[in-house]
């Protein structure tokens, strides 16, 4: 399986990318909406998970959301948005535009791991 990690710092997303290397994913990475709509693009590849953060500059991660969802190809993608954004109104926002799950950073990987087992793509710490 393959995720694509969506987030503007680094520290973020190497953080990610060990959770989900861990339970055996494939992963690349965006700095940026337009970034990981550009891979998903050019890449030829479509990945089963994103994750995405909300504030990043150049295109944020609602826009994304928004973006994918438009896009026929692409409606299979799992997202998860995993941002600071905590208030409930942008959570329900996020849901309503097609993101399938949502987690308040900081987070435990244990709160990812019990998320994507929610969403299917995650069994007994292993893809499903």
């Amino acid at each position: 399986m393959h995720a694509l990690i969506i987030d503007d710092s680094r520290a973020m997303r190497s953080i990610l990318r060990r959770i989900v290397t861990d339970l055996g994913f494939e992963t690349t990475e965006a700095a940026n909406g337009q970034e990981a709509l550009d891979r998903l693009e050019n890449d030829g590849r479509v990945p089963d998970l994103c994750l995405v953060d909300w504030n990043m500059p150049v295109m944020d991660g609602y826009t994304f959301v928004t973006r994918v969802r438009d896009n026929r190809d692409w409606r299979d993608v799992t997202l998860m948005m995993v941002t600071t954004e905590s208030e409930h109104g942008q959570i329900v926002r996020a849901l309503a535009a097609g993101a399938h799950e949502y987690v308040i950073k900081p987070f435990t990987p244990d709160a990812i791991v019990e998320k994507l087992e929610l969403l299917g793509l995650v069994r007994d710490g292993v893809p499903a």
